[in-house]
């Protein structure tokens, strides 16, 4: 049974929510990414310390990738096809990997791959402990060999979001232990820590994204948002 850190009455965000502040704050930060990188516009300072619109907006942004996460390990446990849910990141991480070497060079080529591809091999992984559940060698091997995959390939986050996919999964009727590991792993502690503030708020209803066609426009917008970002600087640069 679960524990949760939240009594229920008081959880009162849908997957949906969660979805939809993970949207956000992704935003958040690839606008900071491509737009604000030199910008020293200061917000506020005390001392040597200087908060910068720029810094405020990336560690606003590092409470996506935490979300992704946590969502793709309950888009596991409850989808009706795994290998459906399978193909479609599939897809969707090579529909995404044009829009995000565009945005990252302005060319087509770029080292490092999207994060949908970190997503799918984590999703694989469950896969493969379930698959092979009382196998604890071909259990190893196999999420050994996509951790190896996802550092080689350089995919976004690499290591740390691969583990984090299994932290959440191994961890998740454990919400503290969940969280305090959690904000161990992550490069950006406590700023990709806050994720798990809205992740306790969590009622585990679906939420107003149902349906093929919510669904598939959820999926959609990283590819799109990452294709209008690219735009806008290709224009004001040009």
């Amino acid at each position: 049974m679960e524990q949760r850190l939240i009594p229920e009455q008081y959880r009162f965000l849908s997957g949906s929510a969660l979805k939809l502040i993970a949207a956000v704050t992704m935003i958040i930060d690839h606008v900071a990414v491509s737009f604000l990188y030199n910008s020293m516009i200061v917000l506020f300072s005390a001392g040597s310390y200087r908060l910068t619109l720029y810094n405020l907006m990336r560690a606003i942004g590092r409470l996506s990738f935490p979300l992704f996460a946590f969502l793709l390990v309950e888009g596991f446990l409850h989808t009706h096809d795994k290998k459906r849910y399978g193909l479609r990141l599939a897809i969707f991480a090579l529909l995404s990997e044009l829009p995000w070497n565009l945005v990252h060079t302005g060319e087509l080529f770029y080292g490092k791959q999207n994060v949908f591809f970190t997503l799918l091999t984590g999703y694989l992984a469950l896969c493969a402990v379930e698959r092979f559940r009382g196998n604890v060698f071909i259990q190893c091997v196999c999420v050994f060999g996509l951790l190896i995959a996802a550092f080689n390939f350089e995919f976004d986050y690499s290591f740390y979001g691969f583990m984090l996919i299994l932290l959440m999964y191994a961890l998740r009727d454990l919400p503290v232990f969940r969280a305090a590991a959690g904000i161990c792993l992550l490069p950006s502690n406590w700023k990709g820590g806050l994720a798990f503030v809205p992740i306790a708020f969590y009622n585990g209803k679906r939420g107003f994204i149902r349906g093929k066609a919510l669904q598939f426009a959820f999926y959609a917008f990283y590819p799109v948002h990452l294709l209008v970002i690219w735009f806008i600087k290709y224009v004001v640069q040009a």
